[in-house]
């Protein structure tokens, strides 16, 4: 079965023609570490956490966008809609252009 993926977006609106950064780089790990969401190994770009993965630019500081990918769909939008509601981020279906509201 394939992966659904997602774009992971600020709300706030872009500024001067750049992605409004969702936050730094130590703020969306240290934050997503409270939702039980990690790299597997120090300084990794790719968060796991129950039933998801977040995919970070390399490099990126501030943080402006991210991938969302659902590895396990039976529990998966519990942990989205909980995160997104808690940091106030957009999700984005790049496919149809639809968002989620939490």
């Amino acid at each position: 079965m394939p992966r659904r993926q997602f774009v992971i977006l600020s709300r706030q609106p872009a500024v001067d023609g750049a992605l409004a950064p969702i936050g730094s780089r130590t703020q969306v790990i240290e934050g997503l570490a409270h939702c039980n969401t990690a790299p597997d190994a120090p300084g990794g770009d790719v968060l796991y956490g129950p039933g998801v993965e977040f995919e970070l630019p390399p490099g990126q500081d501030p943080v402006r966008q991210m991938l969302l990918s659902i590895s396990d769909d039976d529990i998966a939008w519990v942990v989205i809609m909980r995160i997104a509601r808690e940091f106030g981020w957009k999700i984005l279906d790049p496919q149809t252009g639809r968002e989620f509201q939490p």
